[in-house]
């Protein structure tokens, strides 16, 4: 565990990112522009692999779980992070709370637990608990150990997430047409990295039905590229 406390004096850039950030995190109310907020002003200042998302309800209980990458295939830690009743995020809420609810910082050279998951080092932090519950973040496989400048800005950034969360759709929420059997079918193998030929191979279609497919799953997922359209099915898994 690394100490995340102490003066932390930021350049004019960073805070010209900083300011930035919070500027575009005011108006983000869906799940795609948060998705995209995190894959842009927030990467500038915390990179990160995957970001977990994390409402909790009055009496402990996980309300929605939001899982945020740009990879075309899930990270190996997002599957465990998906089930927030048995997966790790017990453990590490407790972490968290029992180190006086500060910025957590941990790397997988000494902590067997996050090894397992082929996380690299994770940061994260949440909100003060209300009436209504709180919100806690993950930042999982920073370019390297987490330090308390990263600490400092999670902690600058956090109310803007928190409230970003909370302004949300449901998770779960239909998209207002449903998939097509062969879209879904194309999603599967999108979700598994496969360019147009290789899906056009394994469907045995060609791949410029293949695009055409995405093309029209774009416009039901409301996305504009294959990165989000995954990004945006995993979330209404």
């Amino acid at each position: 565990m690394t100490a995340m406390d102490g003066l932390v004096i930021l350049s004019r850039q960073e805070q010209e990112y900083l300011l930035h950030a919070i500027e575009s995190s005011l108006d983000l109310a869906e799940s795609r522009e948060l998705f995209l907020w995190a894959q842009g002003q927030l990467q500038t200042l915390l990179p990160h692999r995957l970001l977990v998302c994390l409402q909790v309800g009055p009496a402990g209980e996980v309300l929605r779980t939001d899982l945020l990458h740009a990879d075309a295939a899930a990270p190996p830690a997002a599957q465990a992070f998906r089930d927030p009743a048995r997966g790790p995020l017990p453990a590490l809420l407790e972490r968290w709370r029992s180190g006086g609810a500060r910025p957590l910082a941990l790397q997988a050279d000494d902590d067997g637990s996050l090894a397992s998951l082929g996380v690299v080092n994770l940061l994260a932090h949440g909100s003060a608990p209300l009436a209504g519950g709180f919100t806690f973040f993950l930042l999982c496989d920073l370019p390297r150990r987490p330090d308390g400048r990263h600490a400092h800005f999670l902690r600058l950034l956090l109310p803007h997430l928190h409230l970003a969360l909370l302004r949300l759709a449901p998770v779960g929420v239909p998209p207002q047409r449903g998939l097509s059997t062969r879209e879904t079918q194309v999603l599967r193998w999108l979700r598994e990295g496969k360019s147009n030929d290789e899906i056009g191979h394994i469907l045995g279609i060609s791949a410029l039905t293949v695009k055409n497919h995405l093309q029209r799953l774009y416009r039901v997922l409301g996305v504009s590229n294959r990165t989000h359209a995954v990004a945006r099915s995993t979330m209404l898994r």
